[in-house]
């Protein structure tokens, strides 16, 4: 399914299975009332824009594994999916260098008009599927969330192929570390990024619902062709799949976050739980 505002794209899968993938930074596009944001063609050929080479390990991965899994279909640059809604950061006026003119100076009435069009919208398309997985499966569901990282950071190599990010939850984690390296993949522990960001995606649906999970970056020039995709979709597939099977990574173990106090239920509710057939327009099937 696609949604009609172009905030999400979910693919189907085996609900029962018990596992979903996820993919905030998978796409670049823009609607066209946006234009290009007063960026130049070639700023959506880089990172800024999107997780290269997300999208078709998202799609193969589901192929392979049979998960669905939900993607969302802006780029980061017209509003950060993986950000809280109260963060400074969730639509940038400058990154890595780029300013933005699309975003500087930006009215409050369109920064909530973007929360409301892309940002909510996909983290109810989320939150449903997680919903209806855990139903299907009858116990928690495993939730993977794919991400890319740049191969060098301000002219510093980044020596790690993989990643994988985790808060203080590290059921999945752990194992999923110890997979990747027994293959002699040199992977990050919470390197280059710390896991812990109060409000993204698996904070905001796992961390505080309980439910096991990991953040696996992959570098960017190892999967920035057809080849390489379809390389690490062999790798991680049967890594997913053997995780997924183990019954101790389908229960729900509320772990103190790193970043502080979780806000309360009812506030996450009220944002993330609508009923999404009530608050979206009527989706339409997508290709997969």
């Amino acid at each position: 399914m696609m949604d009609n505002s172009g905030a999400f794209e979910r693919i189907e899968g085996d609900f029962a299975a018990g596992l979903v993938l996820l993919g905030d930074h998978a796409t670049r596009r823009l609607p066209e009332d946006y234009g290009h944001l007063g960026l130049p063609h070639a700023a959506f050929e880089r990172h800024i824009a999107y997780d290269i080479g997300i999208e078709p390990l998202l799609r193969r991965l589901c192929q392979l594994t049979g998960a669905p899994g939900v993607m969302s279909c802006f780029s980061r640059l017209l509003i950060d999916p993986n950000r809280g809604e109260d963060d400074p950061t969730l639509i940038m006026r400058i990154s890595d260098g780029a300013i933005i003119p699309g975003n500087h100076p930006i009215t409050p009435d369109e920064w909530q008009r973007r929360i409301a069009r892309f940002h909510r919208p996909y983290h109810m398309a989320v939150d449903q599927l997680i919903r209806q997985v855990e139903a299907a499966h009858g116990a928690a569901p495993l939730v993977i969330s794919l991400h890319s990282f740049t191969p060098a950071w301000k002219g510093v190599p980044r020596p790690w192929e993989a990643a994988v990010l985790w808060d203080s939850d590290d059921r999945v984690a752990r194992p999923l570390i110890e997979a990747l390296e027994a293959q002699a993949i040199h992977t990050g522990d919470n390197e280059p990024y710390d896991g812990a960001l109060k409000g993204d995606t698996l904070y905001r649906h796992c961390m505080m619902r309980g439910l096991p999970h990991a953040l696996i970056e992959i570098r960017q020039d190892k999967i920035g062709d057809a080849a390489g995709v379809e390389d690490w979709a062999q790798r991680l597939a049967p890594l997913l799949m053997d995780l997924n099977r183990r019954p101790d990574l389908h229960r729900h173990e509320r772990h103190t976050s790193r970043t502080g106090p979780y806000p309360a239920t009812d506030e996450l509710e009220s944002k993330a739980s609508p009923d999404l057939g009530k608050v979206l327009p009527a989706l339409r099937p997508a290709a997969i």
